[in-house]
């Protein structure tokens, strides 16, 4: 019932557009349950997306396992997953500031289902979507899904092959950073989760690698970045710079100080600290 009023007041089919990745993915296959086995179950989690100014940008409804259920050593065991580091993305765009280089964004859609299960995982049908005249059968997980304990690791391990593949180079003190040079071009590739940076000296290489990563994954191409990860950039010819100004009003509204007076400076000006 909450899927179909979910369903009904996004004004979007979201079960065509979430059902899709299962099916062309091959996320899993429908098996009998075999004898001594145990399912993880499922459940749908809806949200809404909003945009940096706070309204809202889109609905969406993901399908996650029951990863709470897993055991670890049967049903998973190494879960680690680097991230890339917030000081790491600030020193990049630092650098992007000072050499002029350009700074691209791009979206991994539905980014922890490429990643590839070594473990045998069995999950019951979701809700809504029960096979028609296979409704005992359950779900043999072939590919990872949210909420599963190894889905991030097994996510990154997938997109590491790939990049490297394509002549990248890992950085050793931040997993998420890679670099390739091309002559005299270059390009910086920052992984966060499903969320990609280039930052290339040229719009030629970066084109390039946006084609191999659409041939490779789904992708949506967000062009020339304007927000990452809820940081906005402003280029100027000084340079580039930084604001979270959305998340600082959201807080102020929060705890009751949306219409306070605003201030020039973050701090008396008259307070000595010496």
């Amino acid at each position: 019932m909450l899927w179909l009023l979910w369903k009904l007041s996004s004004g979007k089919k979201l079960s065509k557009v979430r059902w899709t990745p299962f099916v062309s993915n091959g996320t899993w296959v429908l098996v009998d349950l075999p004898p001594g086995c145990t399912t993880i179950g499922c459940k749908w989690i809806f949200k809404k997306k909003l945009k940096p100014d706070g309204s809202i940008d889109k609905f969406k409804a993901r399908l996650v396992a029951k990863g709470f259920k897993q055991k670890e050593g049967i049903d998973y065991f190494d879960t680690y997953s680097p991230v890339a580091r917030l000081t790491t993305i600030r020193v990049l765009i630092a650098l992007a500031s000072v050499y002029n280089l350009s700074i691209h964004q791009m979206d991994v859609k539905t980014a922890f289902l490429y990643g590839e299960l070594e473990e045998e995982i069995y999950m019951d049908q979701p809700e809504g979507f029960v096979a028609h005249g296979n409704e005992r059968k359950v779900c043999k997980l072939v590919k990872s899904l949210y909420g599963l304990k190894q889905a991030p690791k097994q996510w990154h391990e997938k997109f590491d092959q790939t990049i490297l593949a394509f002549g990248f180079t890992v950085n050793e003190n931040d997993k998420c950073i890679y670099c390739k040079v091309k002559g005299d071009r270059i390009i910086i590739l920052c992984l966060y989760v499903d969320d990609i940076l280039l930052i290339g000296s040229c719009i030629e290489i970066i084109t390039e690698t946006k084609s191999f990563l659409k041939n490779k994954f789904e992708m949506k191409d967000m062009g020339e970045a304007d927000v990452i990860l809820g940081i906005k950039l402003i280029r100027s010819t000084d340079g580039i710079a930084i604001s979270q100004s959305h998340y600082v009003e959201k807080i102020l509204e929060k705890f009751g100080y949306q219409n306070s007076r605003i201030a020039k400076t973050p701090y008396d000006s008259f307070c000595s600290f010496i």
